[in-house]
């Protein structure tokens, strides 16, 4: 059946709204990509004008022997910006299993407090952690936060919510009468997200059942360094994110300069400060120069 010019845009216009939108959804594969982007080509196959887009751009980066050059470029355009948006969040999101990996070796580190250690050690030793704890929760405020690099994505999401919930479970030491590390002075501020540790309260708690605040800490320890290991676990939310962000960038890379020829340059990514920092630490981590 002959392509029309009204009928092309209509093509674009469906492959921009739905076959990019399963492009721009990075649990895809690699291999959901080629298929897009072939498909894409086929439905351009029908013009003569448009079978190679082999005929050089314009001077302003569009492809004219296209039916619509401006909505494959602007097709580039989002193209261009989601590559720039995969590598940050890339970034982000591995900072983020590195900072967990860290919180999990903290929390064993309590697990080594014993009935013999010092008030004064335990009381220290949990501000470490408190501390430690409430760097990671603000450090990614800003990218779950809306239009942060990591706004929507579940593997964040649900690393922030297992934490929290790790910290605040009530049902840590209750064979000992606790309820939680509440009892022994650590809350988290529901606004905020924010933990903070009551000295007085600590000191209270170990006075009178010693044996069972600390084996209310160690049962906190354990179940914590768990929580936060399993999400760094091999199939679980954090690696399967990166793999299937890797499996994006590394398809754009090997493609977008055969897209641009045929679709047109598009305009370059404009990213924002938080955006340009975490695609520097990318490119860092990842060597690559411009």
């Amino acid at each position: 059946m002959a392509v029309s010019a009204s009928s092309l845009t209509l093509q674009l216009a469906t492959f921009r709204s739905q076959a990019l939108g399963a492009l721009f959804d990075s649990s895809s594969s690699a291999t959901d990509f080629g298929s897009i982007f072939q498909a894409a080509s086929d439905s351009m196959a029908g013009s003569p004008a448009a079978t190679t887009g082999k005929n050089g751009l314009s001077a302003t980066g569009r492809n004219t022997s296209l039916y619509d050059p401006e909505s494959a470029y602007d097709m580039m355009s989002l193209i261009n910006r989601k590559d720039v948006d995969y590598k940050a969040q890339y970034a982000e999101l591995s900072a983020m299993k590195s900072d967990v990996a860290g919180l999990a070796s903290a929390a064993q580190g309590l697990g080594t407090i014993t009935t013999g250690s010092g008030d004064a050690d335990i009381q220290s030793r949990l501000q470490a952690f408190v501390d430690q704890y409430n760097a990671w929760d603000k450090r990614f405020d800003a990218d779950v936060a809306k239009g942060g690099l990591l706004e929507g994505m579940q593997a964040a999401q649900v690393a922030r919510w297992e934490l929290e919930q790790s910290v605040s479970n009530r049902f840590n030491g209750a064979a000992e009468g606790f309820n939680g590390l509440a009892d022994l002075g650590i809350a988290i501020d529901p606004a905020t997200g924010q933990a903070s540790l009551d000295p007085a309260k600590l000191r209270a708690a170990l006075a009178g059942n010693r044996q069972g605040a600390v084996d209310t800490l160690q049962e906190f320890a354990a179940g914590f360094a768990q929580s936060a290991n399993l999400l760094n676990s091999s199939g679980n939310f954090i690696p399967n994110q990166l793999s299937n962000l890797d499996s994006a960038i590394h398809y754009i890379d090997a493609n977008i300069s055969s897209w641009r020829s045929e679709f047109g340059t598009g305009n370059a990514a404009a990213p924002n400060a938080q955006t340009a920092a975490a695609l520097a630490a990318y490119e860092d981590a990842n060597a690559i120069t411009a």
